[in-house]
Order: structure tokens, then C-alpha cells, then sequence
């Protein structure tokens, strides 16, 4: 199928048949599309929690809006952007990219040093706005690769940030939830939506041109 039949085929699931698991290798690929999202000056500020645990989704589902839709799938991808930049986090991801392109390190000094100038004159709120903002390009790309595997999927906002973040230790590794995505795949019978019409704006609302 095409990219747009499978974003055609795909819907916010709303009922996850809990005894349907995805396998490995699906996951993988799934992650795989993520990790290749682009970002902002290639820094990746962010990093994906793989939760398949049943203990620890019971933990999280305290405070989310469709707990059932949590605690039934197959598996809770939790999107945790960095809670700040630093010219730390900043030459770390530099030096790997020039020891990978065989380059000596501080071949883009002149270039970092602009990102900490900028990210230095900021608040570690605005920080946090724009690594936040990341996460959903490679939020997308994950949803587009679980609907070519046939694999449902449901991207949450629904849910308690500090629950989370506490369950899963994030502040000790410099991160914040922004997101989830639940993969699993749907119980027809309880999945009330995927029975109905998919709906969008029509092109000519959606786009304007000039």
C-alpha cells in the first residue's frame, strides 16, 4: 500500500485487544522510523521509553484520560524531550557526528558555538518548548511506519506528566514526557471508531495558497 493508504487505513484507536501483541521486529521498525526523524541541528534532544511492562502501565495509567486504552495496548511509547540544552549535550552529539564522518572533532566549532550563544541567552523553559516540539516529527514518522505494518496505533497527550515522569525516573536522566504512542493492534468490537468515516477538512479549507 502508499503512504497515503495507510494514513487513509489508520485512526487513533480506542480499543486495544490486550492478548495481540507486536513482535520485535515490528517494534523495531517502528522505533528504527523514529530514530531517523529529522530534528533541529541533527541533536536528537530527546529520547523514546519503550514501555511493554504490565506492572508499570498500571503505574501510569493514574491520570490518563483513556486508561484502558493504556493498560490494553501492547505497548506505550513515551516521547521525553530534554528538560534543557547545555554546551555539554551540545558537544557530545557534535563529536559523535564528526568521529562517524571520520572528521576531526571541532570541525563545526564554529557552528556550535552559535547553538550555545543562542541556547545560552535562553530560559530552560524555552528550552523545553523546542525540544518538546521535536518529539512530534518523529511522532509522525512512527505512526506512518506502524500503519504500513498494519500495527494501530493512538498518540496521547492525555495523561499526567508528573505520574510519568516519576514512574519512569526521568528528571534523574535530564528528560520530560511531552507524549505518548500506543502500538497495539484494535479489539473491533470495542473500537467504536474504526467503524466510522475518516474525517479531515476538505483540501481547498485545508490548504491556502497565495
Amino acid at each position: 500500500m502508499s503512504l497515503l493508504e495507510n494514513l487513509n487505513w489508520r485512526h487513533a484507536v480506542k480499543a486495544y485487544d490486550p492478548t495481540k501483541k507486536v513482535s520485535t521486529e515490528d517494534l523495531n521498525s517502528i522505533l528504527e522510523a523514529a530514530r531517523l526523524a529529522p530534528t533541529s541541528s541533527g541533536l536528537q534532544p530527546f529520547r523514546i521509553i519503550v514501555v511493554e511492562n504490565q506492572e508499570l502501565k498500571e503505574q501510569m495509567v493514574k491520570g490518563a484520560l483513556n486508561p484502558e486504552v493504556m493498560r490494553d495496548s501492547s505497548h506505550v511509547l513515551v516521547f521525553a524531550a530534554w528538560d534543557s540544552y547545555s554546551p555539554e549535550k551540545i558537544d557530545k552529539v557534535y563529536d559523535m557526528h564528526t568521529d562517524i564522518r571520520d572528521l576531526p572533532r571541532g570541525r563545526f566549532n564554529s557552528y556550535t558555538d552559535q547553538l550555545k550563544n543562542m541556547y545560552g541567552a535562553q530560559t530552560a523553559e524555552q528550552h523545553f518548548a523546542h525540544t518538546a516540539r521535536q518529539t512530534y516529527i518523529s511522532l509522525g514518522l512512527a505512526m506512518a511506519q506502524a500503519a504500513e505494518l498494519k500495527i494501530d496505533s493512538t498518540p496521547a497527550e492525555g495523561f499526567s506528566n508528573e505520574v510519568v515522569d516519576e514512574i519512569l525516573g526521568l528528571k534523574a536522566l535530564g528528560l520530560k514526557s511531552v507524549t505518548l504512542l500506543y502500538l497495539g493492534y484494535r479489539d473491533a468490537e470495542k473500537d467504536w471508531l474504526s467503524t466510522m468515516k475518516k474525517v479531515r477538512l476538505p483540501m481547498e479549507e485545508f490548504i491556502i495558497n497565495k
